[in-house]
């Protein structure tokens, strides 16, 4: 799924999810975590980045996934992002020993709360309603302390609410820290099954009604984008 060249070139701010999986080197990977974040300041073009682990199967789980690591980087523009993944050694390393990448370059359309402070996230108005794009919803939140147990407990029900919602084609836990910092990526068939999903599956309504009742966030971000391009390629040697 790939939007025209052309249309990427005029684009502005763009919004990139990178995820490498492995079968092997996956300790390599694990320590990235900590290391890669520190390799990465002051890049031309880079306005926002974070080194994600990802869940355990599709949904989301206290089981750590290993083998799938995620960079998502905000980007003046699309060309600082291809430049910076072409020549930039910690991403060659990535490059070397991983054995897929999966890039999903997007355009934010609507997005309110934060991440570290900030709505990294630029937006347009009017812009979900314009163009025939699969949609992308990224969700993100750090956990109070005191509300782990009661979160972590209504989890299945989250999973089990998205995975059987009508249009969604992916959905992955990712995240900063285990337990505390923790996002979502789900893939739409379009925004109007978001909406469907959103505001008119119980469960789901269930979940966010809980949200608010039990106060589990300490800061939290919702996020809506048009994708934009999404490719997979083999690393294997």
């Amino acid at each position: 799924y790939r939007y025209s060249i052309y249309t990427l070139r005029l684009m502005t701010q763009v919004t990139t999810l990178t995820l490498f999986s492995f079968k092997t080197n996956k300790f390599w990977a694990f320590q990235q975590m900590g290391v890669a974040p520190l390799r990465l300041k002051n890049i031309e073009g880079l306005k926002f980045y974070k080194f994600l682990g990802t869940g355990g199967g599709q949904g989301f789980s206290l089981r750590p996934d290993f083998s799938t690591y995620v960079f998502l980087g905000v980007w003046e523009d699309l060309s600082f992002y291809q430049n910076c993944l072409q020549k930039h050694p910690i991403f060659k390393t990535y490059q070397e020993k991983a054995t897929s990448q999966r890039d999903l370059i997007l355009n934010a359309v609507k997005s309110h709360g934060k991440w570290s402070g900030q709505n990294p996230f630029k937006t347009k108005p009017g812009l979900e309603a314009k163009g025939n794009h699969k949609a992308v919803v990224i969700t993100r939140a750090t956990l109070h302390w005191n509300r782990l147990f009661s979160f972590w407990k209504a989890v299945p029900a989250a999973s089990k609410a998205i995975e059987t919602a009508q249009g969604v084609q992916y959905y992955k836990g990712i995240g900063e820290w285990p337990f505390i910092q923790q996002a979502t990526i789900s893939i739409w068939d379009d925004f109007e099954a978001v909406n469907t999903f959103a505001y008119k599956d119980r469960a789901h309504a269930d979940i966010v009604k809980k949200t608010k009742q039990m106060n589990w966030y300490k800061e939290d971000l919702f996020s809506r984008f048009h994708l934009i391009s999404d490719t997979t390629k083999s690393l294997d040697s």
